[in-house]
């Protein structure tokens, strides 16, 4: 059970995850990306703190639903040796307010719980819109944490036969492998880059990269590309000829697109110009049309909105204050 803090509730982990599920962060995630586009929502720019010595960043994002009865402030950390030393990659604390008062009303004690089910939750609405009704097979890159959120986010919203993941090690790439087979999907490992791209009818980017590592040569007809690691300016998963042959590029959000993510590179480059962009909320709120054609490349470039972690955390408190 929640314990009190004065007259805040203090949820633990567990008590977060039982509360907060899938399929109800992936229709709240949708609703705040509606909410977003039609400006019934407040998101203030992303407060991006490098840790050097440590290799650490920690994101500090914001976000408010107009009329909801609460704002969030969200605290991700992303620690990557700590997985040398058996300690948890990522990290991360919700602090819930009432909007009324501005009183606190709960801190959400997720351990980055929130994040990963949310990120994973626009990569499963971004499917919805985006992808073939029709698809085979999901070309993973990364094996982190987030690769097996948004394999698992996404079989809420498509059917498909195989996964194939490729990793920068090969023992990680198995791990993911074998974690997504438990679930009962057919997973393989991809011996290359090429291999977890080609043939893929969705491919979903989850590293941290700093250098390209999809390419446009090896993009199928038909495929969506869903950029989920590039939430810094430095970040790149895609090449921008990724972005220049795609039939439509999608944003999360277009001000902070143009300063983080695949978006910022490609616009910078010269090879696309910012009308070429929707952002999913105006597909979501029926604005703009999802996918039009079996043919047609999209990328959807998913930098991550405080909108996203409200939304999540309005779930969380629902359940606890009906």
């Amino acid at each position: 059970m929640p314990t009190q803090l004065g007259a805040a509730l203090v949820l633990t982990e567990p008590e977060i995850r039982e509360l907060l599920t899938p399929a109800a962060c992936i229709a709240a995630v949708e609703r705040a990306f509606t909410s977003y586009a039609i400006g019934a929502a407040e998101l203030p720019g992303v407060i991006h703190l490098d840790i050097p010595d440590a290799r650490g960043e920690i994101h500090i994002k914001a976000g408010y639903l107009h009329t909801a009865p609460w704002y969030a402030v969200k605290f991700a950390s992303g620690f990557p040796g700590n997985s040398v030393a058996g300690l948890p990659v990522n990290g991360g604390i919700v602090v819930v307010f009432d909007a009324r008062t501005g009183a606190l009303a709960a801190i959400l004690l997720d351990n980055g719980y929130i994040t990963d089910l949310r990120t994973a939750a626009a990569g499963a609405v971004a499917a919805k819109y985006l992808a073939r009704e029709s698809i085979g097979t999901v070309g993973v890159i990364g094996t982190g944490a987030q690769a097996r959120y948004q394999v698992q986010l996404l079989a809420h919203v498509r059917a498909f036969d195989t996964v194939k993941v490729w990793g920068r090690r090969q023992e990680g790439a198995a791990a993911c492998v074998a974690d997504i087979a438990a679930t009962g999907m057919h997973a393989v490992v991809a011996e290359t880059l090429e291999q977890a791209v080609a043939d893929s009818d969705v491919v979903i980017t989850v590293t941290a990269s700093r250098t390209p590592l999809v390419r446009a040569a090896w993009v199928k007809p038909g495929a969506l590309i869903i950029a989920v690691g590039s939430d810094g300016p430095d970040k790149r998963e895609l090449e921008v000829d990724v972005l220049a042959l795609a039939d439509r590029v999608v944003a999360d959000s277009l001000p902070q697109c143009r300063r983080l993510g695949e978006i910022h590179h490609a616009l910078e480059a010269g090879v696309l110009q910012e009308s070429r962009v929707t952002e999913l909320g105006q597909i979501t709120g029926g604005q703009s049309p999802g996918r039009i054609s079996d043919a047609e490349i999209i990328v959807c470039d998913l930098t991550g909105v405080g909108v996203q972690d409200v939304a999540a955390a309005a779930v969380v408190m629902e359940a606890v204050r009906p």
